[in-house]
């Protein structure tokens, strides 16, 4: 149950991040949902091992570490293609 909701916690948290941090994305919004995804397991995974505990629920603490996941993915996907350009 936990990697699905972390999966639709992705969806939120790439919807979130492209509102703090908005601008011309190559991909558009379909790339940046998709690193919302990633970003969001990537945290959950990371928080699930720092001892944070594992996510079985929704709960704003687990949004918040998804939204940081999704921002941290979206800079570094900005970054590559910059330099690739």
């Amino acid at each position: 149950m936990g990697i699905i909701l972390w999966i639709v916690f992705g969806l939120i948290a790439g919807a979130i991040a492209k509102l703090i941090m908005p601008g011309e994305d190559p991909g558009g919004i379909i790339v940046t949902i998709l690193l919302g995804i990633a970003g969001a397991v990537l945290g959950g995974l990371v928080s699930t091992v720092l001892g944070f505990g594992s996510v079985s629920s929704f709960s704003l603490p687990g949004l918040v570490v998804a939204v940081l996941g999704a921002v941290i993915l979206l800079i570094g996907y900005r970054v590559v293609k910059k330099n690739r350009a």
